[in-house]
């Protein structure tokens, strides 16, 4: 008995082609007929925040905040 692990970490900005690619590895590790004893998939999202000064000379009260969405996915076979 073999005692390999498959561990797949997927990170984009856009979470549907996280969801849709996490989707397709199932799939497809189904569709192999792997001897799968368990698995597991954590999804989150990671939010960042950043502030920008809107006029580049004067003016530094005027600010804007810019923030990132960052999806992850780990998927496990065991």
């Amino acid at each position: 008995m073999s005692s390999q692990k498959i561990r797949i970490k997927l990170k984009s900005y856009d979470h549907n082609l996280v969801d849709k690619s996490a989707e397709k590895i199932v799939k497809t590790v189904k569709a192999t007929g792997a001897a799968v004893n368990w698995s597991y998939s954590v999804t989150y999202t990671q939010k960042s925040f950043f502030t920008v000064l809107r006029s580049p000379h004067v003016n530094k009260k005027s600010r804007e905040t810019v923030s990132i969405k960052f999806t992850q996915t780990l998927i496990g076979y065991l």
